[in-house]
């Protein structure tokens, strides 16, 4: 399966991919909104084949999409939609970047990407995403691209020593449809 963008390409991902995954997640700035300290060769070899593997299932809910600049055949990223039920309705989307190709409009536009599978393609009736409240710039993404706050959860993830607040964003399909118009 492959998703195009203006500028991006999102495709599925295959083993080949664990270098450039790990030498993004190995930066320090990466870390810093996640559970992990370091990362290793070993961790993202399994991290790779949990999304191989979620290519593989029937019927399918899961997708997590290597996101790339097509012109270089750069992965710069990773992207995707999860349901928790094959005939759920909603589904949750979530994406990381490499810090060098932040502030570029790279996340947002792979997001924006993924609402639009999930509407067009999947037919899902509302789309979600949460967020270290920390984290401005993803929060700012999931503005960008239409989703609405719906709250903040206090100190509900607990992660590198201590609690951290996250925000929760959704958007439903007749507002998306409203807004891409």
């Amino acid at each position: 399966m492959i998703r195009r963008t203006d500028r991006l390409l999102l495709r599925e991902f295959v083993e080949s991919d664990w270098p450039a995954v790990l030498e993004y997640q190995s930066d320090p700035r990466y870390l810093r909104y996640y559970p992990w300290t370091e990362r290793t060769p070993e961790d993202v070899r399994a991290f790779i084949r949990m999304f191989i593997d979620w290519q593989r299932e029937e019927p399918r809910r899961k997708y997590q999409f290597a996101v790339l600049l097509p012109a270089e055949n750069r992965l710069i990223g990773n992207c995707g939609l999860r349901k928790k039920t094959a005939d759920a309705w909603e589904a949750e989307i979530g994406y990381e970047f490499a810090p060098a190709w932040w502030g570029q409009g790279f996340a947002t536009e792979a997001a924006g990407g993924l609402l639009a599978f999930g509407f067009e393609e999947l037919r899902l009736h509302r789309i979600w995403a949460y967020c270290v409240a920390e984290n401005v710039a993803s929060a700012r993404v999931l503005e960008k691209i239409g989703m609405r706050r719906e709250g903040r959860l206090h100190e509900n993830e607990w992660m590198k020593g201590r609690w951290w607040d996250t925000l929760l964003y959704g958007i439903l399909e007749h507002e998306w449809r409203a807004q891409v118009r």
